[in-house]
Protein backbone atom coordinates (compact mmCIF):
# COMPACT_ATOMS: atom_id res chain seq x y z
CA UNK A 1 0.00 0.00 0.00
CA UNK A 2 1.75 3.30 -0.95
CA UNK A 3 1.26 6.35 1.31
CA UNK A 4 1.55 9.81 0.11
CA UNK A 5 4.28 11.75 1.42
CA UNK A 6 2.94 15.55 2.80
CA UNK A 7 5.75 18.11 1.36
CA UNK A 8 7.89 19.46 4.63
CA UNK A 9 6.87 23.13 3.09
CA UNK A 10 2.75 21.98 3.75
CA UNK A 11 4.08 21.59 7.41
CA UNK A 12 5.85 24.39 8.11
CA UNK A 13 4.68 28.03 8.51
CA UNK A 14 7.48 29.80 7.65
CA UNK A 15 10.78 29.56 5.71
CA UNK A 16 14.33 31.38 5.09
CA UNK A 17 14.66 31.75 1.74
CA UNK A 18 18.61 31.73 0.57
CA UNK A 19 17.89 35.18 -0.96
CA UNK A 20 19.43 38.63 0.10
CA UNK A 21 19.28 41.78 -0.37
CA UNK A 22 21.00 45.40 -0.48
CA UNK A 23 19.32 46.78 2.50
CA UNK A 24 20.88 50.41 1.11
CA UNK A 25 19.56 50.37 -2.13
CA UNK A 26 16.07 49.21 -1.38
CA UNK A 27 16.18 52.09 1.18
CA UNK A 28 17.19 54.90 -0.98
CA UNK A 29 14.71 53.91 -3.88
CA UNK A 30 11.96 53.48 -1.46
CA UNK A 31 12.85 57.25 0.10
CA UNK A 32 13.43 58.57 -3.31
CA UNK A 33 9.41 57.52 -4.22
CA UNK A 34 8.27 60.69 -1.78
CA UNK A 35 5.54 58.73 -0.58
CA UNK A 36 3.30 61.50 1.18
CA UNK A 37 2.34 61.00 5.46
CA UNK A 38 0.00 58.35 6.05
CA UNK A 39 -1.65 57.66 8.82
CA UNK A 40 -1.73 53.59 10.04
CA UNK A 41 -1.61 51.42 7.43
CA UNK A 42 -0.31 52.88 3.68
CA UNK A 43 -0.07 50.36 0.60
CA UNK A 44 2.11 51.11 -2.91
CA UNK A 45 1.38 48.94 -5.92
CA UNK A 46 4.87 48.19 -7.74
CA UNK A 47 3.06 45.77 -9.74
CA UNK A 48 -0.65 45.75 -10.27
CA UNK A 49 -3.47 44.29 -12.64
CA UNK A 50 -2.28 45.69 -16.23
CA UNK A 51 -6.03 47.78 -16.60
CA UNK A 52 -5.24 49.70 -13.59
CA UNK A 53 -1.91 50.72 -14.58
CA UNK A 54 -2.65 51.22 -18.18
CA UNK A 55 -6.28 52.25 -18.58
CA UNK A 56 -6.29 52.25 -22.29
CA UNK A 57 -6.89 48.76 -21.88
CA UNK A 58 -10.33 46.86 -21.64
CA UNK A 59 -11.08 45.51 -17.55
CA UNK A 60 -10.82 41.81 -17.89
CA UNK A 61 -13.86 39.03 -18.26
CA UNK A 62 -15.01 38.43 -15.34
CA UNK A 63 -14.00 35.21 -13.58
CA UNK A 64 -14.89 32.36 -11.30
CA UNK A 65 -12.42 32.12 -9.40
CA UNK A 66 -9.68 34.93 -9.10
CA UNK A 67 -7.23 33.09 -6.30
CA UNK A 68 -4.20 32.46 -8.67
CA UNK A 69 -3.99 35.71 -10.28
CA UNK A 70 -4.41 34.37 -13.95
CA UNK A 71 -7.61 36.09 -14.16
CA UNK A 72 -5.58 39.20 -15.76
CA UNK A 73 -2.17 40.22 -17.29
CA UNK A 74 0.00 42.29 -14.59
CA UNK A 75 2.19 45.54 -15.24
CA UNK A 76 4.88 47.38 -13.72
CA UNK A 77 3.58 50.72 -12.00
CA UNK A 78 5.45 53.81 -12.78
CA UNK A 79 6.90 53.73 -9.18
CA UNK A 80 8.64 50.36 -9.69
CA UNK A 81 9.83 51.48 -13.42
CA UNK A 82 11.87 54.38 -11.83
CA UNK A 83 13.16 51.90 -8.95
CA UNK A 84 16.25 49.75 -11.03
CA UNK A 85 17.36 47.41 -7.91
CA UNK A 86 13.47 46.71 -6.98
CA UNK A 87 13.17 46.36 -10.59
CA UNK A 88 16.13 43.95 -10.90
CA UNK A 89 14.56 41.92 -7.64
CA UNK A 90 11.29 41.21 -9.33
CA UNK A 91 12.63 40.18 -12.67
CA UNK A 92 14.80 37.78 -11.05
CA UNK A 93 11.71 36.08 -9.78
CA UNK A 94 9.45 36.69 -12.99
CA UNK A 95 12.59 34.55 -15.24
CA UNK A 96 11.01 31.74 -13.47
CA UNK A 97 7.71 32.41 -12.37
CA UNK A 98 4.56 34.78 -12.99
CA UNK A 99 4.74 37.39 -10.44
CA UNK A 100 1.10 39.37 -9.93
CA UNK A 101 0.62 41.84 -6.90
CA UNK A 102 3.97 43.74 -6.21
CA UNK A 103 3.51 46.21 -3.13
CA UNK A 104 5.31 48.43 -0.63
CA UNK A 105 3.71 47.77 2.72
CA UNK A 106 3.84 50.82 5.59
CA UNK A 107 2.99 50.40 9.03
CA UNK A 108 3.04 53.87 11.33
CA UNK A 109 5.23 53.54 14.78
CA UNK A 110 2.55 52.28 17.40
CA UNK A 111 -0.10 50.73 15.16
CA UNK A 112 -0.65 47.02 15.08
CA UNK A 113 -2.38 45.15 11.96
CA UNK A 114 -5.02 42.98 13.67
CA UNK A 115 -5.11 39.51 13.64
CA UNK A 116 -6.26 37.87 10.59
CA UNK A 117 -6.16 35.02 7.92
CA UNK A 118 -5.21 35.72 4.05
CA UNK A 119 -7.48 32.25 2.71
CA UNK A 120 -5.13 32.00 -0.35
CA UNK A 121 -1.83 32.73 0.58
CA UNK A 122 -0.20 29.27 1.07
CA UNK A 123 1.63 26.42 -0.50
CA UNK A 124 -0.91 23.90 0.10
CA UNK A 125 -4.19 25.40 -1.67
CA UNK A 126 -4.96 24.60 -4.69
CA UNK A 127 -4.94 27.55 -7.68
CA UNK A 128 -2.78 29.84 -4.86
CA UNK A 129 -0.35 32.43 -5.10
CA UNK A 130 2.26 32.80 -2.22
CA UNK A 131 3.62 35.98 -1.04
CA UNK A 132 7.15 36.42 -0.06
CA UNK A 133 8.12 39.17 2.54
CA UNK A 134 11.08 41.25 2.05
CA UNK A 135 11.78 43.70 4.77
CA UNK A 136 13.25 47.00 4.08
CA UNK A 137 12.55 49.02 7.36
CA UNK A 138 11.97 47.46 10.54
CA UNK A 139 13.40 48.32 13.95
CA UNK A 140 13.65 45.98 16.75
CA UNK A 141 10.20 46.72 18.25
CA UNK A 142 8.25 45.55 15.27
CA UNK A 143 7.22 42.00 15.79
CA UNK A 144 5.46 40.19 13.24
CA UNK A 145 3.48 37.32 14.75
CA UNK A 146 2.33 33.66 12.52
CA UNK A 147 0.89 31.82 14.77
CA UNK A 148 1.15 33.38 17.94
CA UNK A 149 4.90 33.11 17.19
CA UNK A 150 7.10 36.05 16.64
CA UNK A 151 9.35 35.87 13.01
CA UNK A 152 12.35 37.48 13.12
CA UNK A 153 12.70 38.97 9.85
CA UNK A 154 15.25 41.32 9.08
CA UNK A 155 16.15 44.10 6.46
CA UNK A 156 17.12 42.20 3.26
CA UNK A 157 16.08 38.69 3.82
CA UNK A 158 13.50 36.93 2.23
CA UNK A 159 10.63 35.01 3.67
CA UNK A 160 7.67 32.49 2.80
CA UNK A 161 4.80 32.69 5.14
CA UNK A 162 1.98 30.41 5.47
CA UNK A 163 -0.42 33.49 5.29
CA UNK A 164 -3.46 31.46 5.60
CA UNK A 165 -2.74 30.89 9.22
CA UNK A 166 -3.53 33.58 11.89
CA UNK A 167 -0.77 36.32 11.67
CA UNK A 168 -0.80 40.30 13.08
CA UNK A 169 1.89 42.94 13.49
CA UNK A 170 2.73 45.15 16.61
CA UNK A 171 4.77 47.98 15.96
CA UNK A 172 6.03 49.30 19.19
CA UNK A 173 8.41 51.44 17.62
CA UNK A 174 9.13 54.94 16.83
CA UNK A 175 9.68 54.35 12.94
CA UNK A 176 7.74 53.43 10.26
CA UNK A 177 7.61 49.46 9.12
CA UNK A 178 8.42 49.01 5.42
CA UNK A 179 8.00 45.61 3.56
CA UNK A 180 8.49 44.24 -0.36
CA UNK A 181 5.75 42.36 -1.01
CA UNK A 182 5.55 40.43 -4.03
CA UNK A 183 3.40 37.34 -4.62
CA UNK A 184 3.65 34.67 -7.16
CA UNK A 185 1.96 31.73 -8.81
CA UNK A 186 4.25 28.83 -6.61
CA UNK A 187 5.19 26.27 -9.51
CA UNK A 188 8.02 24.23 -8.87
CA UNK A 189 11.50 26.14 -9.31
CA UNK A 190 9.89 27.90 -6.03
CA UNK A 191 8.46 24.98 -4.20
CA UNK A 192 11.84 23.41 -4.67
CA UNK A 193 13.08 26.39 -3.26
CA UNK A 194 11.05 26.62 -0.41
CA UNK A 195 11.58 23.08 0.12
CA UNK A 196 15.43 22.98 0.21
CA UNK A 197 15.56 25.87 2.77
CA UNK A 198 13.52 24.45 5.73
Amino acid sequence: MSHIIEPKSHLIDRVKLPFSYDVKRMREEYLAMQLPEFIYYSVLQLRAPAHLVDTSLPFPPPADDYADGSWTDWLNTPELEKSPYLKRIIEEFQAHTKVTLVRILRLEPGSEVKEHTDPTLALHIERSVIRLTIPIFRSEEVEFYLNNKPIPMKPGECWYLRLTDPHKIINSGSTERVNLTIDMIPNEWIRNIIEESI
